[in-house]
């Protein structure tokens, strides 16, 4: 059983997250900055109020913890765009400040940066609309961030080309910098499945101090 603390547990992913880790018998911690809007409810919740992008915040929170995940993206409308890289920064900042008692870090990434089969990454394809664009970036700023912390533990998880809110089927697929896609060519993933593969990570590290993606 791990102790996690849990940012972005209302959204799309972070509540995916949630359910898996407590269906899993872990003890959550939702660290949000509006504890209403939490409704789950179960023995092994807790619900505090914090602030990601205040670095007290993330280092309180953190304490004690084995894990903080951070499921904080700009998939919920554009006053969110602005926390991806900033977040980042926070919680590293945060746990640097626990030293060598700090948890470990898993942060939701984006697709954008994956490398497709013709050699190009997923943000050159044409077309994509501009909003869109700008959270891949901010996820690929955020990543380009990681990839210079030594001194905290991190991994990024990167889902598909698509992922939206489906079917549980415990079953997935890993990459680290490759799209994963099918044999239709296809990226995507449940965000159900998605949480699975984070939370698997959590059991048995694997990715520590890089980024992975995941796929159906």
């Amino acid at each position: 059983m791990a102790k996690i603390a849990l940012f972005g547990a209302t959204g799309t992913i972070g509540s995916r997250v949630l359910r898996e880790a407590l269906d899993r018998g872990h003890q959550v911690t939702a660290v949000v900055r509006d504890p209403a809007k939490v409704t789950e409810q179960h023995p092994n919740l807790t619900v505090t109020t914090g602030d990601v992008l205040d670095p007290a915040s993330v280092t309180e929170a953190a304490r004690g913890r084995d894990v903080v995940v951070s499921a904080v993206g700009g998939g919920d409308g554009p006053g969110h765009l602005a926390t991806i890289e900033p977040a980042a920064k926070s919680l590293v900042e945060g746990l640097r400040a626990l030293g060598d008692e700090a948890p470990r870090l898993v942060a939701v990434g984006g697709a954008g940066s994956l490398r497709t089969p013709d050699g190009k990454q997923v943000w050159d394809a044409e077309g994509l609309p501009e909003f869109l664009l700008q959270i891949m970036h901010a996820h690929g700023d955020a990543l380009d961030f990681y990839r210079t912390v030594s001194d905290v533990r991190w991994t990024n998880i990167s889902p598909a080309g698509l992922i939206e809110p489906g079917e549980r089927t415990g079953t997935y697929r890993t990459a680290l910098d490759d799209l994963v896609v099918d044999a239709d060519g296809k990226s995507r993933i449940s965000a159900e499945d998605y949480a699975v593969a984070l939370i698997d990570e959590i059991e048995t590290p694997k990715h520590v101090g890089e980024r992975f993606t995941v796929g159906d």
